[in-house]
């Protein structure tokens, strides 16, 4: 498989030979099932204090005949306060109660990492990267591909050494990318009380930018909406199909390609 690769110009410069980086078949499940597990990773734990609402002197007398004995007295058998003045006989512990432990807090040990197995998420990062040279699943994705030279992308390594963002958006119009930029450039105010913490606007995913050697282009190409640049050694399959949907619209540096190309793990 030959893939013609483009300059920053948007002229066709040479071809590469691909053998294997896009022959995968395309798993949907196990696409989702290592996003999932990726995403899980980034959960932090958190919960309650196993103690919380139990530090109190409340107790039960659950003996009939007996003095103090806390049956037969028509109130709820419950654990309660004695001997504290206006806080006699006051109900603690319990859930119902004030000041009383949760019923069901949330545990800090519960373990929120969902495991995958290494060849299987190796293979769903083949599955992903095959799926971005489809163009009906990047399409379907919703991205805009009219005018994109082609699908999958690969472009001159020069583009690793732009250290603008002007220069890097100049760039990807003349290569086609001008309807998908104006695309993710459009963001929306977010439903919600997402807009309290720091989430405010949504924006649209839009071409992934991977290369080899970072000269500069990931800090460039940081500042453009809906790019994202990522380096080809710490690909994700998240990065390839957010939200567990494959077909992302990709632009792959010809070394980070070449690299694939030869990586063993793959």
């Amino acid at each position: 498989m030959k893939i013609p690769v483009f300059g920053l110009d948007g002229t066709r410069k040479s071809e590469i030979s691909i053998a294997r980086a896009f022959s995968e078949t395309v798993r949907p499940d196990l696409i989702k099932r290592a996003v999932l597990s990726e995403q899980s990773e980034k959960r932090q734990a958190y919960g309650a204090d196993p103690m919380a609402g139990k530090r109190t002197s409340a107790h039960y007398h659950g003996r009939r005949g007996i003095k103090h004995s806390m049956m037969n007295r028509e109130m709820a058998r419950m654990k309660r306060i004695h001997g504290s003045g206006h806080l006699h006989m006051r109900a603690r512990f319990v859930p119902q109660a004030t000041k009383g432990r949760k019923a069901h807090p949330p545990k800090a040990g519960k373990v929120w990492i969902k495991k995958i197995n290494a060849k299987e998420w190796e293979k769903a990062l083949r599955s992903a990267i095959a799926a971005t040279s489809n163009d009906k699943m990047v399409s379907e994705r919703g991205h805009v591909t009219e005018g994109v030279k082609h699908i999958p992308l690969v472009v001159d390594d020069k583009i690793q050494a732009l250290k603008k963002t002007k220069d890097v958006l100049e760039a990807l119009k003349r290569l086609g990318f001008e309807k998908e930029l104006e695309r993710t450039a459009e963001t929306k105010s977010r439903a919600g009380r997402g807009k309290m913490r720091n989430r405010r606007r949504i924006v649209r995913k839009g071409p992934l930018l991977i290369f080899a050697d970072d000269n500069g282009i990931a800090k460039a190409g940081t500042n453009i909406p809906g790019l994202e640049p990522v380096h080809v050694s710490r690909l994700t399959v998240e990065n390839l199909a957010p939200g567990a949907q494959a077909g992302r619209l990709c632009i792959w540096t010809k070394s980070a390609l070449e690299g694939l190309e030869k990586a063993e793990h793959l």
